[in-house]
C-alpha cells in the first residue's frame, strides 16, 4: 500500500519524545486560521512511498534517532489510516516507537468498520500527541472549519484504551489566548487519567508567505505572535485549573 506523503524530516525534535524521523502525509478536512502548511491540506502534489520504502530510509538514520522513533504527522493522519495501520505495524515489528500526531477529527465512534480499524491501529501505536485547536465549540468551529465533537470523543477512546497522551494546543491572541478558555482546558483535561504532557505552542505567522504564493487568504495576519512568557504563563493557567479540578474530584464535588 501506497500513503501519499508531503514531506519527511529526519530529525525532529519537538514531536514525541527523543531526535524522531517524521513522516508529513497529505491531506486535511480542517482548515485551521493558523496552519503554517496549507499545502498539506489537498491529496494532489504529494509523493507516493509505501510503509517499507519508508522504513528502509528510516534505517538510515537509525545511529541519530537517540531514544526516538517515527511520528506520523500532517496534514492530518488518520486520513490515510489503512496506510497509517501498516506503517505502524511494521514498525512495532522492528521494535520502533511510533506516535501519532493528530487532531483526531476523522475519529467515528458509531461506525462499526471505521472503529474496527482504530482498533486495530491502537495495537501499534504508543503515543498520541493530540491537538486540540479550541476548547469552546462554537469557536472550534470558526477556527478550524470543523466540529470538535469528534475530537474530543477521540480523546475519550484514546484515553479508555488507556494510551500516553500529549495534549498540544496552538495559543492564538484574542481567539485561544484567554484565561476563561485556558481554564476551562485545564478543567476539562482533568477528566482523563492518560495525558501524560502538555505542550502549550505560541502562534507565529511563518506561514503568511506560504498563504501569499498559494493565492489564499491568511486571515490572521494582522495577529502579533505569542512570546515566550506569554506562553509560559498560559501553560501554567491550563495546569493549575487542571490541578484544581483534580483535587475537586478527589473531593467528590
Amino acid at each position: 500500500m501506497e500513503g501519499m506523503i508531503h514531506s519527511i524530516e529526519t530529525f525532529g525534535t519537538v514531536d514525541g519524545p527523543g531526535i524522531r524521523y517524521v513522516v508529513f502525509v497529505k491531506g486535511c478536512p480542517m482548515r485551521c486560521q493558523y496552519c503554517h502548511n496549507p499545502d498539506t491540506w489537498e491529496m494532489a502534489g504529494g509523493t507516493k512511498k509505501t510503509a517499507d520504502e519508508i522504513l528502509e530510509d528510516y534505517d538510515r538514520y537509525v545511529p541519530f534517532l537517540k531514544d526516538g522513533g517515527i511520528t506520523v504527522s500532517g496534514g492530518e493522519p488518520l486520513v490515510q489510516i489503512d496506510f497509517l495501520i501498516e506503517l505502524f505495524e511494521k514498525a512495532k515489528k522492528k521494535g520502533i516507537h511510533t506516535c501519532l500526531d493528530t487532531s483526531g477529527i476523522m475519529f467515528r465512534r458509531d461506525n462499526p468498520e471505521t472503529l474496527a480499524k482504530y482498533e486495530k491501529l491502537m495495537e501499534y501505536t504508543d503515543l498520541i500527541m493530540l491537538d486540540i485547536k479550541h476548547i469552546d465549540p462554537e469557536e472550534h468551529l470558526k477556527l478550524t472549519g470543523q466540529p470538535c465533537d469528534n475530537i474530543f470523543d477521540f480523546l475519550k477512546y484514546i484515553d479508555e484504551k488507556e494510551k500516553v497522551i500529549w495534549i498540544r494546543h496552538v495559543l492564538v491572541p484574542g481567539i485561544t489566548l484567554i484565561p476563561e478558555y485556558l481554564e476551562r482546558l485545564g478543567r476539562f483535561m482533568a477528566e482523563f487519567k492518560h495525558i501524560k504532557a502538555l505542550d502549550v505552542l505560541p502562534y507565529h505567522d511563518m506561514g503568511k508567505e506560504k498563504y501569499k504564493k498559494m493565492g489564499l487568504d491568511y486571515v490572521l495576519k494582522d495577529v502579533k505572535p505569542v512570546g515566550k512568557e506569554e506562553a509560559i504563563k498560559a501553560r501554567e493557567t491550563i495546569l493549575g485549573a487542571m490541578k484544581k479540578r483534580r483535587q475537586e474530584m478527589k473531593e467528590g464535588k
